[in-house]
């Protein structure tokens, strides 16, 4: 899979025509590739959820996927403001949080 258009400051990836967060860059790989599951799995909670009308599991699973997008920068403090310990430690608390 090819990878996404970057912008040129690398700090959002462009797709069809619209601009979303990119990825901490900083995160290692292993860390990233971790919380791109979680995020993946806690999605799929989603539309499970939803599927079986279970509102609180609905809620439980969004809430999962909010906290991986905040581990991986997507959300929340832009990681280029952030010095890379605020940045370890969001990475870090997400994993905590989500494993």
């Amino acid at each position: 899979m090819a990878e996404p258009e970057r912008t040129p400051d690398g700090r959002f990836i462009v797709v069809d025509g619209r601009r979303w967060r990119a990825t901490d860059p900083e995160i290692p790989e292993e860390a990233a590739a971790r919380l791109r599951s979680l995020l993946m799995r806690a999605r799929r909670d989603v539309g499970a959820a939803r599927r079986g009308q279970d509102a609180e599991a609905e809620r439980d699973a969004r809430a999962r996927v909010h906290t991986a997008k905040v581990a991986l920068g997507e959300r929340g403090t832009p990681w280029w403001e952030q010095d890379f310990a605020e940045r370890r430690r969001r990475w870090e608390h997400g994993l905590d949080v989500l494993d």
